[in-house]
């Protein structure tokens, strides 16, 4: 099935449901094992949930909330919203009990589906504050036995309701569902954002039918493929992929037990189509690095003999030159025994499609997966943009480089340089917020706020956002992203923050990957008992700043990092510095770490009123 100009998701998803029947449509791991669910499966839950809401007088354009990790229900709620002519609103599970009030208080919801306990304690906090809210379903049960709410059902009672309707309200529902239009709202996504609270951004059943044609005609897929769901449902980055594209396509979707096990639940489906964002192709190239490193003297040369092999045949064929035979036969042999090896170790030997996006990315990293065998891309596109706005053509790569405009997508620059977007996928505008609306939507183009270039090609390049370009006391612009993304190049720092704004030069908060660090120091017998006397050793500050001077000598002098500390508490994702797509906010970075930063450049001071005394493990030597 391929969608048309006419064509609605709601509409679109009941032919699928008639059309594939009995293939299976999802996949979900319990009690160990991978559980098929078909489409006709999936559409009688569907069905029932909707009927279920519509009984419940959830009318269409209402708005219906899900709060919650991915899962089955999370599919099957989402499109029961969609079908029955409302408006689906994704809740990230790690967002506190404030930030899910603001949620459905802004939208208005009449219906909020949580996963479980957890979620809905957070509802109970502030239910108070969102009068709009007549409805609560919980998907698991497990923890509230002896609970009784008049508000609050199981999804599973809930469903019965509809399973219990008559074939008159089934037809209502159907009709309901032809009813939609293609102009018509069908989901909202909050922007996660790194400042302010977060916007509703209204994406409709065109924008979205658009972003499944347009992908289609760059990056096809079908029944044949294999997709593994584990990011937020909420981002539109994993809607897309995972609960709007097979929809037209019918790939088979895999979800994930959980966050933790997703690495496990990689190399056990080793999908053919994955997306993640940066964070997650950085840890794996870190664990295939340290685990060459780990090898013994024999597997750590052919390990860099085979990706030595591999770069040299990308260079050839980017110039258009040809591979010597002897080149080609090492590159083969290297391709079927290390690179295979390490493409299995992460998952990755049957993946056609690999796409990192959401997040910046140091570009030797995707040359790094492009040696590797891994075809991989980086897509350029926001919320706004219902998705992706640009993406590299089949077959052609340019290193840096985020591809060219969608088909059907025009992308211009103003005349300071910020990607502008213009096409059928642009968004309608934020929920409730004409004022910021008019402020990014001017003429019809869409302001991304992203500073970039374009060569005579249309092969688009980002630099930064342009509220984090840095301007250092001496006037010079500096973008951050760049020097933040080749840190984390490195496999001991996982993260790191790039400071300087009206400062004589540039410092840097490092977060260190833990794991490797840990195996670090135990491989040289450096003493630690937790993660911040690890974090304080010298050693490893030692360590950090080797890698940070590795990449000072990649950027001129003014772009170069002159001292940095290491954050020498662990962060997690439930942490306040991280979006639920795993970017840092650097602004609540800044502000929370304002004592580091400021020492870095008190010590600068005193430094410089000394001679240049240096303090131990904290500046690096200028050059």
């Amino acid at each position: 099935m391929e969608p048309g100009p006419t064509t609605t998701l709601a509409a679109a998803f009941l032919t699928a449901v008639e059309l594939r029947g009995e293939r299976v449509a999802l996949r979900h791991k319990s009690r160990g094992l991978w559980r098929p669910i078909t489409w006709a499966e999936y559409g009688q839950q569907v069905r029932r949930i909707a009927l279920a809401l519509m009984a419940s007088g959830l009318a269409p354009g209402d708005r219906a909330c899900i709060l919650g990790e991915t899962c089955p229900e999370w599919f099957f709620v989402d499109h029961a919203i969609i079908t029955s002519g409302a408006i689906s609103v994704g809740i990230y599970a790690t967002n506190a009990p404030e930030q899910v009030a603001h949620v459905l208080d802004d939208c208005g919801a009449r219906v909020l589906f949580v996963e479980n306990e957890e979620q809905l304690d957070k509802v109970l906090q502030v239910r108070e504050r969102v009068p709009a809210l007549g409805r609560i379903v919980v998907f698991d049960m497990e923890g509230l036995r002896g609970f009784d709410d008049p508000m609050v059902t199981s999804l599973a009672a809930f469903a019965e309701q509809g399973a219990a309707a008559s074939a008159v309200q089934a037809e209502q529902w159907r009709a309901r569902a032809a009813a939609v239009a293609p102009g018509d709202t069908a989901i909202l996504i909050y922007t996660s954002g790194t400042t302010g609270p977060p916007k509703g951004a209204m994406i409709s059943h065109a924008n979205l039918v658009f972003q499944a044609a347009a992908l289609h005609a760059v990056m096809p897929f079908g029944p044949a493929d294999e997709i593994l769901s584990f990011l937020p449902l909420s981002h539109i980055a994993e809607r897309l992929l995972s609960a709007l594209r097979p929809v037209f396509h019918g790939a088979i979707v895999n979800i994930v037990e959980n966050r933790d096990t997703a690495p496990q639940n990689i190399r056990e489906i080793s999908p053919t189509v994955f997306f993640a964002v940066p964070r997650l192709w950085e840890k794996f190239h870190s664990r295939a690095v340290i685990a060459a490193r780990d090898g013994t003297a024999f597997e750590r040369l052919a390990f860099g003999l085979a990706f030595d092999a591999a770069n040299r045949v990308l260079a050839l064929r980017a110039a258009g030159e040809r591979v010597p035979l002897w080149l080609e036969l090492a590159w083969r042999l290297a391709d079927r025994t290390v690179l295979h090896r390490t493409r299995k170790l992460i998952g990755m030997e049957r993946a056609r499609y690999v796409t990192t996006g959401a997040a910046p990315i140091a570009p030797e990293l995707i040359r790094w997966y492009l040696a590797l065998g891994l075809d991989m891309m980086q897509a350029y596109g926001m919320t706004e943009t219902a998705g992706v706005a640009s993406l590299p053509p089949p077959g052609v790569r340019r290193h840096g480089s985020v591809g060219v405009a969608l088909p059907g997508t025009e992308i211009r620059l103003s005349e300071a340089g910020e990607i502008l977007v213009r096409g059928p996928h642009v968004f309608g505008g934020y929920w409730n917020n004409p004022a910021r609306t008019a402020e990014v939507m001017v003429d019809g183009w869409l302001h991304t706020g992203d500073i970039g270039t374009m060569d005579e090609d249309g092969f688009i390049r980002v630099v930064d956002r342009l509220k984090d370009i840095i301007i250092t006391s001496g006037g010079k612009n500096v973008a951050p992203s760049e020097i933040e993304n080749e840190l984390k190049f490195s496999p001991y720092i996982a993260d790191a923050v790039v400071i300087g704004e009206a400062q004589p030069y540039l410092t840097a908060l490092v977060m260190i990957d833990y794991e490797n660090v840990a195996r670090y120091a135990q491989d040289h017998a450096i003493p630690f008992t937790d993660y911040a006397s690890l974090c304080a050793h010298e050693g490893i500050q030692a360590l950090v700043a080797a890698e940070v001077e590795a990449v000072n000598d990649r950027f001129a002098r003014v772009e170069q990092i002159k001292a940095f500390r290491v954050i020498d508490v662990q962060l997690t994702t439930e942490d306040e510095e991280f979006t639920p797509t795993l970017k840092l906010k650097r602004n609540v970075v800044a502000r929370r770490h304002k004592a580091l930063i400021d020492a870095m450049y008190r010590s600068g001071r005193e430094a410089g009123a000394m001679g240049g005394a240096r303090a131990p493990g904290a500046l690096v030597e200028e050059r």
